[in-house]
């Protein structure tokens, strides 16, 4: 299915606002990323198409969010933009880019975690599943919305999950070891 990512990005966000242009730099790198990541898998053929697409629109759900410093001024809290890019999503087709959105926020997140931690989300298993889900997931951790670009380091992406329990990090360390087969000490 052809897809025109940054058009349905521009039908939500202003073209050439500050707000838009950090989502579009943002959505850029973990595209590049996952792309690149993608490359170093190819033997499991990632539907690579399906990974530009949905790692563009993963974050399309940040504008109905309370986050002042990435310029999204909506009423939700942030850990909400999964299930509002699902939300965003859905009516243009697009399932699957909507289950990106869901399941990339953090390294994806359990009903219990909802529970436990009382998130104002609903409470279903919100993990990546795909392979696809999975590299956009991975590759979204190496670039922040505030880092000017830049992207992190492992021990800094390890020591922001550590924060959220060693089950997350320990996921993240998987990940890492199966895209990036040379760092096998991770």
């Amino acid at each position: 299915m052809e897809v025109d990512a940054e058009a349905i990005i521009h039908e939500h966000y202003r073209p050439g606002s500050r707000l838009a242009e950090l989502l579009l730099s943002h959505s850029r790198r973990v595209r590049d990323k996952a792309l690149s990541v993608a490359a170093r898998v190819a033997h499991l053929n990632p539907d690579v198409t399906f990974i530009a697409q949905a790692a563009l629109l993963h974050d399309i759900g940040i504008y109905w969010t309370r986050a002042p410093r990435i310029h999204c001024h909506g009423i939700h809290p942030y850990i909400c933009h999964g299930i509002i890019g699902r939300h965003i999503l859905v009516p243009y087709g697009l399932e699957a880019h909507g289950l990106v959105c869901e399941r990339h926020v953090g390294v994806g997140i359990t009903p219990a975690q909802i529970i436990a931690r009382r998130l104002p989300l609903p409470v279903r298993d919100m993990q990546p599943v795909t392979l696809e889900e999975i590299i956009i997931c991975y590759a979204d951790k190496f670039y922040s919305k505030t880092a000017g670009g830049q992207a992190h380091t492992l021990a800094v992406i390890l020591a922001e999950l550590a924060r959220f329990g060693q089950e997350q990090v320990e996921r993240f360390e998987q990940w890492h070891r199966q895209f990036n087969p040379e760092s096998a000490n991770v």
